[in-house]
């Protein structure tokens, strides 16, 4: 048995969650905590394993017993040093707090760490179950062999049964937080579903959907609306520098766009080694005072890679498409998704049933702004048209960063309207 305490109380409820990018920043414990500690070649076999699995090629319980075979012969107590290191999302001490007091009980399920790390982490935040993997261990140095439940099909089902069981609760008395889809298997209808920082299948699965800090899952939890925040100094930094993409074709009129195109790969190159510093606990003047100042409180325990994909859409739309096409589809695209963030924040009350993540006013604001700004490079008809796509691929739970797709579909429609 894992539990770390047993259950006394029979009308208490159960909160599972999914540890790896909800307790724990997924990209960062991964690629740079753990990353640093093995030799190049086996780091990059965990990227090229980890990509399979995420484009479906291979199963979760292959990709994470090939990951693991790169630990063989590291000293267990080392491993565990290292995931000491990785720093709790914002707010997880708090949340476990919060519901304790509340009567909950808590539960961590993770299918991509070793039961001794779930162990660790469960401690930490006083949580009453731990569940990941069981990685074989032989004279105090890790086998490179990994087994367990949470590997397998359902395996997190199975667990949580098991929890329930002890418990004597329904699903009905569950809720579960995650996000990605191997949780799945967890989303029972009975269960309050919330999807933090979601993939598109979560999204999609999810009841609720939240972002940010982890706290604002606190309020569906308990059964209260959603609280709603004025947008902070951060937020507006952030949506500013994205509407500024508008700019783009107005500086390739007279700069031209290959000079323009090199500025953009110039930059995203920089903010590349600024973020591989930041993660080395190091600052890139300039840049990094950006990145503190415009990310969100997930991105600053993560890999910000949101910044990479928006500068590469802008790119291979500048390159791909012809100058009418491109401009207008980068500003709607600037300008329609950055208006459709604020205003959605703002006025926000309608959530899409496909993408619970999006609201219906932010999309309707979205994509007058959208128009407006395709009308000063194309004519107001295509504008519409333009608009009304890009509004609609942004809105959609789609498997790829939207800030890549969106303006490479509205590209490719704005160059057949020609």
């Amino acid at each position: 048995m894992q539990e770390l305490a047993t259950a006394q109380n029979k009308s208490s409820r159960l909160v599972v969650f999914d540890v790896e990018g909800v307790l724990l920043p997924k990209k960062r414990y991964l690629l740079f905590e753990v990353g640093r500690n093995l030799k190049f070649s086996e780091f990059l076999k965990i990227i090229f394993y980890g990509f399979l699995y995420e484009l479906g090629l291979i199963s979760l319980k292959s990709a994470f017993r090939r990951v693991f075979k790169a630990f063989k012969g590291i000293r267990v107590d080392e491993l565990l040093r290292i995931f000491k290191m990785v720093p709790l999302m914002p707010d997880c001490e708090r949340v476990f707090e919060k519901l304790r007091n509340e009567g909950w009980k808590t539960a961590l399920i993770s299918s991509g760490l070793p039961t001794i790390v779930v162990h660790d982490l469960a401690h930490r935040l006083k949580a009453d179950y731990a569940y990941g993997f069981e990685l074989r261990v032989k004279d105090g140095l890790v086998t490179g062999e990994i087994q367990g439940d949470v590997l397998e099909n359902n395996g997190k089902l199975r667990v949580l049964n098991r929890i329930l069981e002890t418990e004597k609760l329904m699903p009905k008395d569950c809720v579960v937080v995650a996000d990605d889809r191997n949780n799945t298997s967890l989303f029972l209808p009975e269960i309050l579903k919330i999807g933090y920082d979601a993939d598109f299948v979560i999204r999609v699965k999810s009841d609720i959907v939240v972002g940010g800090r982890l706290r604002e899952i606190l309020a569906p939890i308990q059964g209260k609306p959603k609280e709603r925040a004025a947008l902070n100094e951060h937020e507006v930094l952030r949506e500013t520098i994205h509407a500024g993409g508008f700019f783009v074709p107005i500086l390739s009129i007279y700069l031209g766009k290959p000079i323009v195109a090199m500025v953009i790969l110039i930059i995203m190159l920089l903010y590349l080694i600024s973020e591989l510093a930041r993660m080395e606990r190091k600052n890139l003047p300039i840049l990094s005072s950006i990145t503190l100042n415009a990310a969100t409180q997930y991105e600053l325990y993560e890999f910000a890679t949101s910044p990479i994909f928006f500068a590469l859409g802008i790119l291979l739309t500048l390159i791909l498409f012809p100058f009418a096409a491109s401009s207008a589809a980068i500003a709607i695209f600037a300008l329609g998704d950055s208006t459709a963030s604020i205003f959605g924040r703002i006025y926000g009350r309608s959530t899409l049933p496909f993408n619970k993540g999006k609201t219906l006013e932010g999309s309707i604001f979205g994509f007058v702004f959208a128009f407006l700004a395709g009308s000063f490079f194309t004519l107001p008809l295509k504008s519409v048209i333009g608009a009304l796509i890009a509004m609609t691929v942004e809105s959609l739970p789609l498997p790829l960063n939207d800030n890549l797709v969106t303006p490479l579909i509205t590209g490719a429609v704005s160059a057949l309207l020609l």
